[in-house]
């Protein structure tokens, strides 16, 4: 289990720096190009300022978009004790509690940190998992909030935006501008270059995004496999779900809030890998065996 999580933290940390390298050289290609690197704080700027309303408020939409409804104790006493026993375990605070009401079996956890916290079960999910197969799952959940996954992902879309920013703006550059600079001075070269770059850096971040995200599920994966220390839980929940699932997809399904759930909110068919946002199933569970 321990092997699993810290290979995980460290591929997760290898796929962040490839982000940086790649902003890094968007702006070196501009400043070469325009001379003027002030573009570059601007994006940066721009993209952090569109987050900061999704990081504050993104978990109430995430929450109201899916249907989930809060929960007291006295609503789901079993549900309730399940999720409250664990944060005890994994010394967090308690987090609100939502039922989305659903055939499809999966479950969510958001909000920017453990004291703002949240997770939402499909009453799919609760009625169709044995005891320790619906704590394996829970333990999932609460491992992306100790792990601040949510707060990653955040990082992630502000890369995103900033990569995009600069990819278009370099792009309109080279439209409007044309090869009006000196190609003699390695002008032609830094414009075959950036226009390379400009074009593919969108999907390279968006790969990079959802390689981030499949990491993070086999870090949860590990990590709620050590909080249950019961890994054979949470496999025989995955395969459950993965059967349920491919028949019922889940009716309130979003793909701005997918790399969200447990299991893949659309079922797995017709899914590429590359453009998932989660880990193939059979992976998952022949990680967690070998633990």
């Amino acid at each position: 289990m321990y092997k699993q999580i810290t290979q995980n933290k460290r591929k997760s940390f290898l796929l962040m720096l490839i982000f940086i390298a790649v902003i890094a050289a968007l702006a070196w290609i501009w400043g070469q190009y325009a001379g003027n690197n002030s573009i570059v704080v601007i994006a940066i700027v721009f993209a952090s300022l569109m987050s900061l309303f999704s990081f504050y408020a993104g978990d109430k939409i995430a929450l109201s978009q899916s249907g989930a409804k809060e929960i007291k104790k006295e609503d789901n006493p079993y549900v309730w004790r399940l999720v409250e026993n664990l944060s005890i375990t994994a010394g967090l605070p308690m987090p609100k509690v939502y039922l989305i009401q659903d055939k499809n079996m999966n479950a969510f956890a958001t909000g920017r940190d453990p004291e703002h916290a949240s997770v939402a079960l499909t009453t799919g999910i609760i009625e169709g998992l044995e005891n320790e197969e619906l704590e394996g799952v829970i333990a999932h959940e609460l491992s992306h909030v100790k792990n601040y996954d949510i707060r990653l992902m955040m990082v992630v879309i502000i890369c995103i935006g900033v990569i995009t920013l600069l990819s278009d703006w370099l792009l309109r550059s080279f439209i409007w501008r044309g090869s009006s600079r000196d190609e003699n001075k390695g002008g032609g070269i830094v414009i075959i270059i950036g226009l390379i770059l400009a074009v593919l850096s969108p999907l390279f971040a968006k790969l990079i995004q959802l390689a981030v995200s499949r990491k993070r599920e086999f870090l949860a994966d590990a990590s709620g496999a050590l909080l249950t220390r019961y890994p054979e839980g949470l496999a025989k929940a995955l395969e459950k779900i993965s059967n349920n699932n491919q028949e019922n997809p889940l009716r309130r399904g979003n793909k701005a809030t997918a790399h969200l759930y447990f299991s893949n909110p659309f079922g797995n068919k017709n899914v590429k890998k590359l453009f998932s946002t989660h880990p193939p199933v059979e992976e998952r569970i022949a990680a967690l065996r070998t633990m």
